[in-house]
């Protein structure tokens, strides 16, 4: 569980420094109509367009890629590769990320192997959800499309999670979509 989490980190570090790289408005090679033009050298890659939507308890948060900072994340970690999604909302109170296990592609439904919302202290609920453990089996992506003209990845997940980290917290059904575009 703690490589899990150590990708997981990786992740949301990622999308950390993407996110600065997107307020500092360093040019990743965005504006290029070729999609291969996209990819920064590390593979990951930064959507320009689109929503991120994160559905739990209730409660529905939406990540825009024309504000927020949203990049589809491609790793490969002592042999082994990960791809994942991660955001941070441009007051940097709010972040998700997810990871799943092998390469991304068009029409392909994976395991998430690692997942979190944060929510910084200075924001309205200063909590936390995470992947709960045995619930691999349950805890899914599907890529739509990924890499097709302008739309980088489209697609749907569910995770089961527990609230604050704590080993006995409740769990709740976290559903999100996205449609995230290059150009």
């Amino acid at each position: 569980m703690n490589f899990l989490r150590f990708t997981l980190f990786i992740l949301l570090l990622s999308g950390v420094i993407i996110s600065c790289q997107k307020e500092q408005a360093v040019d990743l090679n965005l504006k290029s109509k070729s999609k291969t033009d996209s990819v920064n050298a590390s593979g990951n890659i930064l959507a320009t367009r689109g929503t991120l939507q994160v559905s739990v308890n209730d409660s529905i948060y939406t990540f825009d890629a024309t504000k927020d900072s949203i990049a589809f994340i491609n790793l490969n970690i002592d042999s082994n590769k990960y791809f994942g999604i991660t955001a941070i909302n441009k007051a940097h109170t709010m972040s998700f990320g997810i990871s799943s296990p092998g390469s991304a592609a068009s029409d392909l439904t994976k395991p998430i192997a690692g997942g979190q919302l944060l929510f910084s202290a200075d924001s309205k609920s200063g909590m936390q959800y995470t992947l709960t453990k045995n619930s691999e089996t349950q805890n899914k992506i599907d890529l739509l499309q990924y890499m097709q003209d302008s739309v980088l990845t489209k697609g749907s997940f569910f995770i089961l999670m527990a609230k604050d980290g704590k080993p006995n917290s409740s769990t709740y059904k976290v559903r999100g979509s996205f449609d995230l575009r290059i150009k």
